[in-house]
């Protein structure tokens, strides 16, 4: 997301001044400065706090990601098992390579989009929860990579909410059977939102609910915090960094990942988590967004500045979940609430100490709040056999 963005540029920044300090103290030690001995002699002067001060700032550049964590997260609680899958890569009729894992045999399907920057991957908290409802009743479990990230490919043109949207209608008809509930974190959301303006009919039939996590209904600039100074810089500032990064993208990555090993990208990812982030949760988003490419994200950003989908859920002829969280600045809680105002059928959930990765760090809030959701869709669609 936009915000995310600009953090990661600015950290980054910082992370190439601490290690361009590092190269220029390292060369002014060795070169040194001349001066005269007392028998006359010119001599080589080297003032050693150079060299010390080099090494400090070389070993932060590439090794701060091990301490930094334990300053900006929590220690880290049980960590989520592995999961019986099965993968695939389908090709859709855009030419786009979509990774896909499933799991569940039986039973309507929850189809989870994940947000920017990220993949699949980022959901294995959510899969360990949502296999609690399996317990409970039967149900098929489907998460994929968004076009251009995780093991997922396509064309540089079809990066967006509206091109994502076309990719998540050929899932639904190609990689689901029965009712289907999408959940979208983020762009996730902003997705599914596009794909109720593209396919309305799929809402109400195929798709038999609708969870957003996190999101908002137009372009990002507008919903985070600092919105009127992001929308004066997206002109003149904002947009060319992007188009440079995707010009310039192996050196881009180059520095991503030399900010992800001085700990300047979790220092960026930090902004996007509420006070209970753990280590692991935020050295997990800060690995993807530097593994992810540059250059698609800085697509998928200016794609983003120019999406609108106003008044898009009041289409959709199924129940609707918006979760927010309070303390978000990415997606600031306003932009949930508006979304949840335009729904015919919606409903908004506020999670206190949720920051946009909420449904990481507020797992237990967030799912316990969809699982009622889906409860309540199987009393509706089975009442004579719901949910215990």
């Amino acid at each position: 997301m936009p915000l995310l963005f600009i953090a990661r540029t600015i950290t980054g920044l910082l992370s190439l001044l601490i290690l361009g300090t590092a190269i220029y103290l390292g060369w002014s030690w060795w070169v040194g400065e001349t001066a005269a001995a007392p028998d006359g002699e010119w001599i080589r002067v080297r003032e050693d706090w150079r060299l010390w001060l080099a090494l400090g700032l070389l070993l932060w550049s590439f090794g701060g990601r091990l301490v930094l964590p334990f300053i900006l997260a929590k220690t880290d609680g049980v960590t989520p098992q592995g999961f019986p899958r099965a993968e695939s890569q389908l090709t859709s009729p855009t030419g786009a390579r979509l990774y896909v894992e499933k799991e569940g045999e039986d039973g309507p399907t929850i189809l989870l989009t994940h947000g920017w920057g990220l993949d699949s991957t980022i959901w294995s908290t959510s899969r360990s929860e949502l296999g609690r409802l399996r317990s409970l009743q039967p149900h098929r479990l489907l998460v994929w990579d968004l076009p251009g990230l995780g093991k997922s490919k396509t064309q540089p043109g079809c990066i967006g909410p509206d091109a994502f949207a076309k990719e998540l209608a050929f899932l639904l008809e190609e990689a689901t059977e029965g009712p289907v509930i999408l959940v979208g974190h983020s762009i996730g959301g902003m997705t599914m939102q596009s794909l109720i303006r593209q396919r309305p009919d799929l809402f109400g039939s195929r798709v038999v609910g609708v969870v957003l996590l996190n999101t908002t209904y137009t372009n990002p600039l507008r919903t985070m915090i600092l919105s009127r100074l992001a929308l004066a810089l997206r002109r003149p500032l904002l947009e060319p960094l992007m188009h440079l990064m995707i010009w310039l993208q192996p050196l881009a990555w180059l520095c991503a990942w030399q900010s992800y090993l001085s700990g300047s990208a979790h220092l960026a990812n930090r902004i996007g988590f509420g006070p209970d982030v753990t280590r692991a949760q935020l050295d997990h988003v800060s690995l993807l967004v530097t593994r992810n490419s540059p250059g698609v994200q800085a697509r998928g950003n200016l794609a983003m500045f120019r999406w609108d989908a106003s008044g898009a859920i009041s289409a959709a002829a199924c129940p609707t979940l918006i979760i927010g969280g309070e303390l978000d600045l990415v997606t600031k809680l306003e932009a949930s609430e508006a979304i949840a105002s335009q729904g015919r059928s919606a409903r908004l959930c506020a999670v206190p100490r949720a920051n946009h990765m909420g449904f990481l760090e507020q797992a237990n809030a967030y799912h316990s709040e969809i699982l009622q959701f889906a409860r309540a869709l199987a009393m509706r669609d089975s009442p004579k056999a719901p949910l215990p």
